[in-house]
């Protein structure tokens, strides 16, 4: 590899990490071709990637990243998560496979600047996901709307019960 080559590679690894919203490093050593390329599928359908490269690549694209943080942890062979939309997603899928496959194995992540231990990319790995939180927060948001609503109507609809109950009594009197 040339140097051309060498800054190019490091270029697309520094504009990965600018991209992204959350970076994690694991060792995925011994693991086959098979569980990688399954491990590929799985994080790109939850908006994510997986890369392997030197650490003196990854150390120089880390530079003036939000995901600097990592530099130190770059030892051994080491692969590289990013993700790019939901954070928790990616880090489901890869905590998941890191379950399924023991030579899998989270080192470290970085999400928004602060550094997380494997321990914590587990714990976050168990919150639910972008949509289910936003789901969550909009019910919370429409709850005082729907109940004022429910009790503007109600008058409404007991004059509506009562009447109907007067009309069924005349309806059976005759």
């Amino acid at each position: 590899m040339n140097r051309d080559e060498k800054a190019t590679t490091v270029a697309a690894l520094h504009e990965r990490f600018k991209k992204a919203t959350v970076a994690l490093l694991a060792t995925s050593q011994g693991l086959n071709v098979k569980k990688v390329q399954q491990l590929r599928r799985a994080l790109k359908q939850a908006g994510g990637e997986y890369k392997v490269t030197k650490n003196t690549f990854a150390r120089r694209a880390l530079k003036d990243t939000a995901y600097a943080r990592l530099h130190d942890l770059l030892e051994g062979p080491t692969g590289l998560v990013f993700g790019y939309a939901d954070p928790v997603a990616v880090t489901k899928v890869l905590v998941r496979f890191a379950e399924e496959n023991d030579k899998l194995a989270i080192k470290a992540a970085v999400l928004d600047e602060k550094l997380l231990e494997a321990a914590a990319v587990g714990e976050l790995a168990k919150m639910p996901s972008r949509e289910v939180l936003l789901a969550t927060l909009l019910r919370t948001i429409q709850a005082p709307a729907v109940q004022l609503l429910r009790t503007i109507q109600e008058p409404g609809a007991r004059l509506v019960r009562v009447v109907e109950q007067v009309r069924a009594r005349m309806e059976s009197q005759e």
